[in-house]
């Protein structure tokens, strides 16, 4: 098993968040990273301005949407 260094950059970190399996919700990449909620949203425009496909799974129930991306080529940027 490897040991994963932390990503040096805030959207390094928020592209290791989005590319969990599971994804992570507004609240989650505010926490993780220190950030107002509008400012976690601008993050979330600025990578699908960038070129990287973000899904938005809305699980209902009053539950929060939940990010991720979806595209492969995250690694080569990171």
């Amino acid at each position: 098993m490897t040991k994963q260094t932390k990503p040096k950059t805030k959207k390094a970190q928020l592209m290791q968040l989005l590319t969990r399996k599971t994804g992570a919700d507004v609240a989650t990449i505010s926490e993780k990273l220190g950030w107002l909620p509008h400012t976690t949203r601008a993050a979330l425009t600025g990578l699908r301005k960038a070129g990287f496909e973000i899904s938005t799974e809305k699980p209902g129930n009053g539950k929060p949407s939940c990010y991720r991306i979806l595209d492969k080529s995250v690694e080569e940027t990171g």
